[in-house]
């Protein structure tokens, strides 16, 4: 086989990528300003849910070399938005093989682990074959949220909510889920401002009411911050605020600042009419609820994150919402 010699191009889904002595690692923050994020959130901004390399390519097979992690992670072979091949790599190994791919000219897609950093060492392809990075050419959506969003539990990295969603859509995913790290603040809200969107959906609250971060004075205001930083550059990019699906234990008791998501769900509604009433006219609300209710507890083996189902679930019901 031959390596391929890549660069940042050959990445999508990353906000930036950082040369290291080992390889080429994606981050979902600027690399390069990570002191000025909390030190939780850079470790979540490591890990690379949303990320692939992806480029065109007649080979038969690829091969994906990254460094060593100390855990079992999964990679996924996406072929023209078909899921067609998942593989483990084991703790400590670092070659990745996909074979039996078409001999024609086509898009791959290799979906990186969504619960782990990694840093890619070599793509190889077969001897005779050719390989160049994708176009430029999809709509850009960027999805911010908590673990609900980056979506550990998946069966693997390309069957993620948001990755199911954007490969039906036909859209460049950039997926800023955080696990426990969404809690809307202004340099986050920057960073989707900074980047280039033809969509962003901010999926909020579920993070604030279990980090008692922010209050029935402060909760509200936030989200209007959030969303005024984004519009700065986004003036009329269609715009999702989606509040808490169906979390049993939160729903009314009230947590250590007397938030409960019933009362989040409203705010997050109330403040979506107030920017609407002062002429914001491509911003859209979706009740969590509707993406994901009380009817589908057995799905939530925690009673707080979806399984792999559970995400399927959330896919299907975000489809029929985010219609641009």
């Amino acid at each position: 086989m031959q390596t391929i010699e890549i660069n940042k191009e050959w990445f999508r889904g990353a906000v930036s990528i950082e040369t290291t002595d080992i390889g080429l690692r994606p981050w979902r923050l600027p690399h390069d300003q990570l002191s000025l994020f909390a030190s939780k959130l850079v470790e979540k901004a490591g890990e690379t849910a949303g990320v692939r390399v992806a480029f065109m390519s007649d080979s038969t097979s690829v091969e994906l070399h990254v460094a060593r992690t100390d855990k079992d992670i999964r990679f996924d072979l996406v072929i023209e938005d078909e899921l067609v091949d998942t593989k483990t790599l084991l703790a400590g190994e670092e070659i990745c093989l996909f074979t039996n791919l078409p001999g024609s000219m086509k898009r791959v897609d290799i979906y990186l682990s969504q619960e782990a950093a990694v840093i890619v060492k070599a793509l190889k392809v077969d001897d005779r074959a050719s390989a160049a990075p994708l176009p430029d050419n999809q709509p850009r959506w960027v999805a911010y949220g908590s673990s609900i969003t980056q979506c550990s539990a998946a069966e693997s990295p390309a069957l993620t909510w948001p990755a199911i969603v954007a490969r039906n859509k036909g859209w460049d995913l950039t997926c800023m889920g955080f696990a426990g790290q969404c809690h809307l603040e202004p340099m986050v809200a920057r960073v989707i401002r900074d980047l280039p969107a033809d969509v962003i959906s901010l999926c909020l609250g579920i993070n604030v009411m279990g980090g008692n971060s922010l209050n029935i004075r402060t909760f509200r205001s936030a989200i209007i911050g959030l969303v005024s930083i984004i519009r700065e550059k986004h003036r009329n990019t269609p715009l999702f605020l989606f509040s808490p699906i169906y979390c049993p234990h939160r729903e009314t008791d009230e947590n250590l600042v007397g938030m409960t998501l019933v009362t989040m769900r409203k705010e997050i509604q109330e403040a979506v009419s107030i920017l609407i009433s002062y002429g914001e006219s491509n911003m859209t609300y979706v009740d969590g609820l509707d993406i994901f209710g009380e009817a589908f507890i057995d799905k939530l083996p925690d009673h707080l994150h979806p399984n792999a189902e559970g995400y399927r679930i959330i896919a299907n019901h975000i489809l029929g919402k985010l219609n641009i």
